[in-house]
């Protein structure tokens, strides 16, 4: 199945000149969204991870599926402010500006092996960050996966563990 025919673009969005990879399509579709969770399911398991962390916001959805799939935790990675308890920031560069993602304290726990997901690798700073989050709380990050990959911008130079995506647009 060519997943790419499930992804639409939707040019301008969010700001003018940004062609945005939109994944609701690939969501509505129940045989095109279990064939990539298929995909992501084959990529994690071969990592033999003791939790999955989802980045805000689409990153949960790949995160729980695959958690529920799997028998396996999940925690989220969300926006500053956005988590309730103690928690553990880090904040980052943007291309114009910095960004704070957080991490509740206590949402993984001492060496266990996490995997990363996310719906889309663009620059690469946002997963970054959220790898050191995770390793400040004690993870070992063994590995993320995004269903898409922007491979113009050069992102995965910026990621210091193993990647995969399973969607690459040149």
């Amino acid at each position: 199945m060519d997943l790419k025919e499930h992804i639409r673009g939707i040019p301008d969005f969010p700001i003018p000149g940004i062609l945005f990879y939109d994944i609701s399509t690939l969501l509505s579709n129940p045989d095109a969204w279990n064939h990539t969770l298929d995909l992501l399911e084959e990529i994690v398991k071969k990592w033999n991870p003791d939790i999955l962390a989802g980045i805000e916001s689409r990153g949960f959805l790949l995160a729980s599926a695959l958690a529920d799939r799997m028998k396996l935790p999940m925690t989220m990675i969300r926006k500053k402010g956005k988590l309730p308890g103690e928690v553990i920031s880090h904040e980052y560069q943007l291309e114009y500006g910095t960004d704070i993602v957080e991490i509740q304290s206590d949402a993984i726990s001492s060496g266990q092996k996490v995997v990363i997901l996310d719906d889309l690798l663009a620059t690469g700073g946002t997963l970054a960050a959220c790898a050191n989050l995770c390793n400040q709380v004690g993870g070992d990050v063994v590995g993320c996966a995004v269903i898409i990959e922007l491979d113009f911008l050069n992102g995965r130079k910026n990621i210091p563990f193993t990647l995969k995506s399973i969607v690459n647009y040149e």
